[in-house]
């Protein structure tokens, strides 16, 4: 195969546009799991001191 033509199919392919859109959505939907995750991490830990602290506060009123 010629250089030329190589060339010429480099250029069309990099041009070309279709799947882009795919590519996109799979960086975005990586991101917003990624997020979630973290955002999931904190939110249990919270959770989980407010538990705890609120069965020592009810602990101590009761005895």
């Amino acid at each position: 195969m010629k250089i030329s033509t190589l060339r010429a199919r480099l250029f069309r392919f990099l041009r070309d546009t279709d799947g882009a859109v795919t590519a996109d959505w799979v960086v975005l939907t990586a991101l917003a799991v990624t997020l979630l995750s973290a955002g999931y991490g904190s939110m249990r830990d919270g959770a989980t001191g407010l538990a705890d602290n609120t069965s020592s506060f009810l602990t101590s009123y009761l005895d």
